[in-house]
């Protein structure tokens, strides 16, 4: 693939912490490799701003790796960029062109306010796996892995919805700011599995009930979620998470 540089506008969502108004500021970042990541383009741009005494713009980051989903941005309208099944950190700036204006924004949800610029507090998910994503159990030690049989199609299932990384795409997609997709992969990896069976009734009410009292809004099944969903995670699991919930009520 071919490299080339490229002079880029950036307009970017600049907020001093939750208690103010916030607004874009723009940049202009110049001789960007194709080959940077998107934050690494960010790294030149806060250089930039250090070395001219400005502030630089605050945003989450950990492992660089696609693992953490701290990465979490808005970009030109999109959660974590153009790219599907791709967080912000492994987004290329190949994805761009000589001239283009980008912008940045971060997460719009009343369960997300704003820390700083384009960072937020995500702690309400937090707060749901708090609520009931544990089990009891004692699972053993990694020999005993194998002593408890588990259909390889639940497990295949289980493991493709315990692949949510918790970034918050879903919530930041959706119309109603839903949390859904999310409680609903955390609820899912659980009740396929045998060691999550003693919980199996209080996690989905708990998490529920505690996903309500953070503010997240109503599911209405736009799909919006899982198309922006950095690791795949299917609606299929709210759908799951439906009926758990109505399994939960009649269950006495």
């Amino acid at each position: 693939m071919e490299h080339y540089n490229m002079n880029l506008t950036l307009k970017v969502w600049k907020q001093k912490n939750s208690a103010t108004q916030g607004s874009f500021e723009t940049y202009q970042v110049k001789n960007i490799s194709s080959e940077m990541s998107f934050l690494e383009m960010f790294d030149v741009l806060n250089e930039q701003l250090i070395e001219e005494d400005k502030d630089p713009i605050a945003f989450d980051h950990d492992c660089r790796e696609g693992i953490c989903g701290m990465c979490s941005m808005y970009i030109d309208g999109r959660p974590h960029g153009p790219w599907s099944q791709n967080t912000t950190c492994q987004l290329h700036m190949r994805a761009y062109k000589d001239g283009d204006t980008i912008v940045v924004e971060p997460w719009r949800a009343n369960a997300f306010p704003v820390l700083k610029d384009l960072i937020v507090d995500r702690q309400a998910f937090d707060r749901i796996i708090q609520a009931g994503g544990y089990i009891s159990v004692n699972t053993g030690n990694a020999q005993d892995a194998n002593n408890l049989p588990i259909e390889k199609a639940k497990a295949d299932e289980a493991f493709a919805s315990a692949a949510c990384i918790g970034c918050g795409a879903c919530v930041a997609a959706c119309k109603n700011s839903s949390a859904m997709l999310f409680t609903s992969a955390k609820v899912t990896q659980l009740s396929l599995l045998p060691q999550g069976e003693p919980e199996r009734k209080s996690r989905v009410l708990d998490m529920i009930t505690q996903m309500d009292k953070e503010g997240f809004g109503a599911c209405t099944n736009t799909g919006a979620c899982e198309a922006v969903c950095p690791k795949g995670i299917s609606i299929s699991n709210i759908a799951r998470l439906n009926k758990e919930y109505i399994r939960a009520g009649l269950i006495v």
